[in-house]
């Protein structure tokens, strides 16, 4: 069992049941899914950046990314409807679990003058995001290898019905949230 998710049932659901006064087990909140989504508007001119891009991802969550496409035409970037933008990866169960620890306890802590990430990022659903500026800060990725340094997305899907509700949970797993 992972890491996390052992501490989720042991010391996460009690302390949230005891906050938020619950009266049942299962309306405490909970993780749901991790989406890493990352763009490349760049592709339109060159699919192996997309090729490329979508590596980096695999190396990055240990799962086959999916291509995302233009659902749109827009002459002025040079995008016709269809062709491949940018690609994402959905994880849940143990790949998130994994990736989560990963991120808090190695590749968070790797950003240059990390001030902690912002507890402004969620979207009043109790779902959180996060962007990050390079995939360089992951361990898996050689910089030699890399085509392009680009970001990403990282969207944390939780089961908490308010803000306050979804930043007590991340904050219970060990998210580095500012002061």
């Amino acid at each position: 069992m992972n890491r996390l998710k052992e501490m989720y049932n042991k010391t996460i659901v009690p302390s949230l049941k005891e906050e938020f006064q619950y009266s049942n087990v299962m309306e405490v909140p909970k993780l749901d899914k991790i989406v890493i989504n990352m763009g490349v508007g760049d592709a339109a001119g060159n699919s192996k950046m997309l090729e490329a891009a979508m590596a980096d991802l695999e190396l990055i969550s240990g799962q086959k990314p999916v291509p995302t496409k233009a659902k749109k035409a827009i002459a002025g970037f040079k995008i016709r409807q269809g062709q491949g933008i940018g690609c994402k990866v959905t994880l849940r169960g143990e790949n998130m679990y994994n990736f989560l620890d990963k991120l808090i306890s190695i590749t968070i802590p790797r950003v240059r003058d990390f001030r902690g990430l912002s507890p402004k990022s969620f979207d009043g659903r109790g779902n959180y995001t996060l962007g990050l500026n390079e995939q360089l800060i992951f361990s898996e990725i050689e910089f030699d290898n890399v085509v392009k340094v680009r970001g990403m997305d990282i969207i944390f899907v939780t089961t908490a019905k308010t803000n306050e509700e979804a930043f007590a949970l991340l904050k219970g797993f060990g998210m580095p949230f500012k002061k």
